[in-house]
Parts: structure tokens; C-alpha cells; sequence
């Protein structure tokens, strides 16, 4: 018994993958999900600022405005101890309750 669909030898690899493909299309206009649910630590919904992450870990290539910001804090004077502890007193944190800064 021979079906039309059944891959050739050696072809099985991309027989899969082209039906897997499909059925996300097929399932995706029958079931939309919102892009708030597709969010992950590595795949960031679209802002209008490129993020390191994107840049290091997906391989994007950086934009203008991107390798502008990246030149600024590199070339920015390197924050005071005082600095840094008052920033660090003037934060309240995960819980934004100043009076245990974090």
C-alpha cells in the first residue's frame, strides 16, 4: 500500500519538518494567540529600542541608535560610591517600599 504523502528514503527529515510547518499555519489561523502570551526571556515582544539581549543572544544585527547608546555608557564617567549607595537608598526595590531599600 503506497500513500502519495509518504516521504522517499532519506527525505523523512524534511517530510516532518514541511508538515510540522503546515499545521502550525493551520493551528495558528484557527487558534490566535495574543503576543503577550508568546513572551520568554530570550524573545522580547517589539519595543522601539533594540535590546542586548536581541543583539548577543539572537544574532541581530545592531542598529545606529543601538551602537549610539553602547558608544554613551561606555564613554559616561563611572558613577561615585555615593552615588550609587544614595541611588540604592532612593529605590524601594521589588516592593517599591523605600523605607527597605534593596
Amino acid at each position: 500500500m503506497s500513500n502519495s504523502d509518504t516521504p522517499k528514503d532519506g527525505d523523512f527529515a524534511h517530510w516532518v519538518e514541511e508538515k510540522s510547518e503546515a499545521l502550525k499555519f493551520e493551528l495558528g489561523e484557527k487558534f490566535p494567540v495574543p503576543p503577550t502570551a508568546l513572551v520568554s526571556p530570550s524573545v522580547h515582544l517589539e519595543t522601539g529600542a533594540q535590546k542586548l539581549e536581541e543583539v548577543l543572544l539572537e544574532h541581530e544585527t545592531p542598529s545606529d541608535a543601538f551602537l549610539e547608546e553602547l558608544a554613551a555608557l561606555r564613554d559616561a564617567q563611572p558613577l561615585s560610591d555615593e552615588e550609587l549607595a544614595r541611588q540604592a537608598l532612593a529605590d524601594g526595590g521589588a516592593d517599591g517600599d523605600t523605607g527597605t531599600p534593596e
